[in-house]
């Protein structure tokens, strides 16, 4: 205890571990943003009519985008796309901006089952009735079906952003330093890991404990919402 405080403290050791902090934040918040964008427009073009070529053919891309990314693991996919593809494009990228793009990317293929699964709870005969009155579809999905299949998903893109946040913790196979990679130099630098290791436990558990605590918060205020 007396040589992790020594270093965290005295020798700056907390510095790196905000630092860290902030990535881990950064990759997480804006992956689920991502996420949230690309996965709605994912669940609509997959719930769209397909009287239509084009539709058809979207739906085909779709399905092997979330089976691509869904069949793959995390780690494999931040290896390929910082050690493969970019170089083979010749694109020189941030490591936090790469694992915000993989882990967006990642994030949207099960998000978008997430928002179908959301938008299909949402009584047809609104969307119906949305298209009687002349609303083009487009309009009247993200306006009238959307809103409504995010309140009832809310809980699930809550454990969605968990995931991620504690799925940060590889991204040091492309050199980030996370909040894990952090507690790790710390261990590397005192030779002693057991401490480093359970602090780094506890602020995953701060960290996934505000995270349930604002979804419910957001959960209860749609309600009261709802009851106005």
């Amino acid at each position: 205890m007396e040589l992790f405080f020594e270093h965290f403290i005295t020798k700056g050791g907390y510095k790196v571990a905000l630092e860290g902090l902030l990535a881990t934040a950064e990759i997480a918040v804006f992956g689920l943003i991502i996420g949230i964008l690309l996965g709605t427009v994912i669940a609509i073009v997959r719930v769209m009519p397909k009287y239509k070529v084009l539709p058809r053919v979207l739906d085909v891309i779709c399905n092997i985008y979330v089976a691509l990314f869904r069949g793959t693991p995390m780690v494999v996919q931040l290896l390929v796309g910082y050690y493969v593809l970019l170089p083979a494009i010749g694109l020189r990228l941030d490591g936090v901006v790469v694992a915000v793009i993989i882990f967006g990317l990642n994030s949207a293929a099960y998000v978008s089952e997430m928002m179908r699964s959301g938008i299909q709870s949402v009584d047809i005969g609104q969307l119906e009735a949305a298209r009687a009155l002349g609303m083009p579809y487009a309009m009247a999905m993200m306006k009238i079906v959307i809103p409504q299949s995010i309140k009832n998903i809310l809980p699930t893109l809550g454990n969605e952003f968990i995931v991620l946040v504690k799925d940060t913790s590889i991204v040091s196979f492309i050199a980030v330093v996370d909040i894990t990679k952090a507690f790790r130099q710390i261990g590397d630098a005192t030779y002693e890991y057991v401490i480093p290791y359970l602090f780094l436990a506890l602020v995953y558990l701060v960290l996934v404990a505000g995270i349930a605590a604002l979804v419910k918060l957001m959960e209860r205020r749609l309600k009261k919402s709802e009851r106005q």
